[in-house]
């Protein structure tokens, strides 16, 4: 059997979560996600333009640039 290393587990999982983060827009058009924690997940609409985004990833990616460039 065929071992997978685990950096391309979590390179997996992250284009799957970018490949639903760019389908929310898309579904929020016809699904309400008011009861959704806005910290979770933020949806704005404006004249037929519907942005959603995810407080907590954006959080979690500036942890990790900064945890980057004080590491270099």
């Amino acid at each position: 059997m065929v071992e997978i290393h685990p950096l391309t587990w979590l390179g997996a999982a992250l284009i799957l979560v970018g490949i639903a983060f760019v389908l929310l827009p898309i579904v929020g058009k016809y699904v309400d996600f008011s009861s959704i924690p806005s910290w979770l997940i933020y949806v704005h609409r404006s004249d037929g333009f519907y942005f959603v985004t995810s407080p907590l990833l954006i959080a979690i990616s500036i942890v990790t640039i900064i945890f980057y460039i004080l590491a270099r």
